[in-house]
């Protein structure tokens, strides 16, 4: 049998364990639903059905968004699916963040984390995904990731509005002593067309609550829906362009102090020794104190206003000692060099057998590649940020974050509060990319507030502190080698992939005693997990242990593998004389949602149209987060430099519930790559970061910005995100152009190292 049918029995036997596990010791608490957290959170005159929905008297509607809203629309598509349910309208709406709470855990994040391609949707694959259901509603992590907001509440929150519009039908039906199903809903009113008799949702509110766990519903099927499937106007556009104080650094509380950090620039180093008088001379300053935590040792500045706090910060005089990192880029390349040498390696899916078949290959054409890829900061807009208060009795944060529970363990870690005792606000968020689903910027401000307790503190790191400290995307280096066959396709294909691992690293600081091993899926995603039929294939990962801080950059492993699995493919086709995107088209044929993507790129770009001298195309292929994506990105010579004038961009998320907003993540997804493509890079020298702002990681600027097209199709049978899957395609699309371009294939990111870009 091959190793697919062992990795397959694996699985299989880890999901077994995991479901046994919760039915021999978690089923009461996985059969159990969650504690509503809204019941101790009312209002006055507000009665709560489950944990997303308030209903007033006076007929204001809330809608808890669990998710944390970023700039990516969830916040307006959330509230959709439950609006869309209750038969209310966008416009009667109001949208509140979920506080940290059991009751808006992640599933689907955990379930589609599988380590397994998202195409295999056989019994095996499936019972490992259920498998891991249950793990993620034991464990309880409320997150925002993995493209999966959506994907985990389509049922969730329709469900949860579809009983509470019964829940009222029934209430009306028991006042008017009718039946319920002869009852109409429309735009927060229930009616009885016998009669006439109306009331509204806020009037049957109380008589109605009680009833949401007696109801039997049926979802409303698609030809019905009145709002998902149709653009909408974004419920959180007016407070950004109005300005209004909706971000963490807009919190403005009585009695507020304010904070900044300095920490070890080299990750890992602890402090010889500090002298923080200059600091306490300077006027405002409350006090300067050290802070050693998992996620460093540095040093703080409490003072009466943010600027002050900075500018203290400046004058503390601090030896600092270097930490246990390669002292360069060079060196620490040099490890993934030796990874790839060395014989330590893992591997999730192999398909025949690829060893024999190059041993067997003497005669047939060989190609073999390497590739490199740089660490990467996830820059967002607004500099991290939190705000805390410590008290006798608990703790409050307010914090742009992208984890509201893993905030909660950490307060709880800190102070020895129980959960109860620690409650956390999400506010918008200026950005996230997954750089807020990292909570040092919350345990430093609890840190921080216990020594001014009861006064709450709002730190804020400067842009240079974030940049220079991490996480970030890892670094990684891979080699790849095929053998063709006498038709020029490819007959077996072998890659292996160095890097840090991200899991290893998120981990071991947010559960410092969690032990954390084995193999990470998310080191070879967008490699081994993607449904070419090559006869002979495997991808084995090297897990490269630098000390310096990964975590989750936006789209994860997929950000790099794509670019070097898709640039191999490139590679073949040319090497074997092939149509980039025809030789595609014959590896992905088992799979009708990759053709539907590809043929429709194919026909936005008029890829089979030859264009004039000076232009051309290139294409990649990809699924990720359970959409699939191809892309072409066309790029133009302009007196010897280059500039990126198209990207056409053909996506099947399988449902798209608000095609606009899903169109606007993947353009904001491919300008996301392409800045990392182009010029992005984090480097050390000293065993510190070189870069710190944006004048030397520079973003993709308006006048760089190529013209973008995007088409939606709805081929999938499985639901995917929108978040992530623009960002790993367009990268080796780039690429792939420049070849077609100039002949001179690039392997090493940023591709300015060796391309003059317009």
């Amino acid at each position: 049998m091959s190793k697919l049918g062992t990795i397959a029995r694996r699985s299989f036997l880890f999901g077994a364990v995991a479901l046994t596990g919760g039915v021999a010791f978690g089923y009461y608490r996985y059969a159990t639903p969650a504690e509503n957290p809204l019941e101790n959170e009312l209002g006055e005159g507000e009665a709560t059905f489950n944990p997303f929905l308030k209903i007033a008297t006076d007929n204001r509607i809330t809608i808890i968004a669990p998710r944390a809203e970023m700039g990516q629309g969830s916040y307006t598509t959330l509230a959709a699916l439950l609006a869309e349910e209750l038969d209310v309208t966008l416009d009667q709406v109001n949208i509140e963040h979920g506080q940290a709470s059991a009751a808006y855990y992640n599933a689907a994040a955990m379930r589609e984390g599988a380590p397994l391609p998202q195409f295999d949707d056989g019994i095996v694959a499936e019972s490992l995904r259920g498998a891991l259901g249950v793990v993620a509603k034991l464990v309880s992590i409320q997150f925002t990731g993995g493209s999966s907001s959506m994907i985990d509440h389509f049922d969730k929150l329709r469900h949860a509005g579809a009983t509470a519009r019964e829940a009222l039908k029934a209430a009306a039906a028991a006042r008017w002593n009718v039946e319920a199903e002869n009852l109409d809903t429309n735009a927060g009113v229930v009616t009885d067309p016998a009669s006439g008799r109306s009331a509204t949702y806020g009037e049957l509110a109380f008589e109605a609550a009680p009833l949401s766990g007696k109801v039997e519903v049926q979802l409303k099927p698609r030809r019905d829906w009145t709002i998902l499937g149709k653009p909408q106007p974004r419920k959180d556009m007016r407070a950004k362009v109005t300005g209004a104080p909706i971000f963490g650094v807009d919190v403005d509380l009585p009695d507020m102090l304010y904070a900044t950090v300095r920490m070890n620039p080299s990750p890992g180093g602890r402090i010889r020794s500090f002298n923080g008088d200059p600091a306490r001379a300077m006027p405002g300053v409350k006090q300067v104190i050290a802070i050693d935590s998992p996620y460093g040792q540095g040093v703080a500045v409490i003072a009466d206003n943010t600027w002050r706090a900075f500018k203290a910060a400046e004058a503390i005089n601090v030896d600092w000692e270097r930490g246990p990192i390669p002292p360069s880029t060079g060196e620490m390349e040099a490890l993934h060099t030796a990874a790839l040498d060395g014989t330590d390696s893992f591997s999730l899916r192999t398909l025949g057998h690829p060893d024999a078949a190059f041993a067997d290959a003497a005669q047939e054409k060989r190609i073999e590649a390497e590739y490199d890829v740089p660490f990467l900061s996830h820059a967002t807009m607004e500099p991290m940020n939190a705000t805390a208060r410590v008290t006798d009795t608990g703790v409050e944060v307010w914090a742009p974050n992208q984890g509201p529970t893993i905030i909660q363990y950490i307060a709880a870690r800190i102070t020895g509060f129980e959960h109860d005792r620690i409650k956390v606000h999400t506010t918008f968020l200026g950005g996230g990319f997954g750089r807020r689903i990292e909570p040092d910027y919350a345990d430093y401000a609890i840190r921080i507030a216990q020594r001014v307790k009861g006064r709450p503190v709002k730190v804020t790191w400067s842009r240079e502190e974030d940049m220079t400290h991490g996480p970030y995307r890892p670094m990684a280096k891979s080699r790849y080698k095929a053998v063709l066959d006498q038709a020029g396709k490819p007959k077996a294909v072998i890659g292996s992939v160095a890097s840090p691992s991200v899991i290893t690293s998120a981990l071991g600081r947010y559960f410092p005693n969690l032990p954390v091993g084995g193999p990470d899926n998310s080191l070879l995603d967008g490699a081994y997990n993607q449904p070419y039929a090559i006869e002979n294939y495997r991808i084995d990962g090297r897990k490269v242990d630098l000390a310096v801080p990964v975590g989750f950059w936006r789209s994860v492993g997929y950000s790099f593998n794509t670019f070097m699995h898709e640039s191999f493919i490139d590679e073949i086709a040319h090497a074997g004389g092939q149509d980039p995107l025809a030789l595609r088209r014959e590896l992905l044929a088992a799979h009708p949602a990759a053709l539907g993507v590809i043929d429709k790129v194919a026909d936005m770009s008029a890829w089979a149209t030859p264009l004039p001298r000076g232009h051309a195309r290139g294409m990649a292929f990809a699924l990720s987060f359970g959409t699939w994506v191809a892309e072409v990105v066309e790029v133009t010579d302009r007196n010897g430099a280059i500039e990126v004038t198209k990207v056409f961009c053909a996506a099947d998320p399988g449902i798209v519930l608000d095609p606009l907003n899903f169109k606007a993540q993947m353009m904001s997804g491919i300008v996301y790559g392409l800045s990392a493509a182009i010029s992005q890079e984090i480097t050390f020298a000293d065993g510190m970061v070189q870069q710190s702002n944006f004048h030397d990681y520079d973003a993709l600027r308006i006048n760089q910005c190529p013209v973008i097209s995007v088409e939606l199709l709805e081929n999938s049978g499985h639901m995917g995100g929108a978040g992530e899957p623009g960002t790993p395609p367009v990268m080796p699309a780039l690429a792939n152009a420049i070849f077609a371009l100039t002949g001179k294939r690039h392997r090493r990111l940023p591709l300015s190292y060796s391309v003059n870009f317009a």
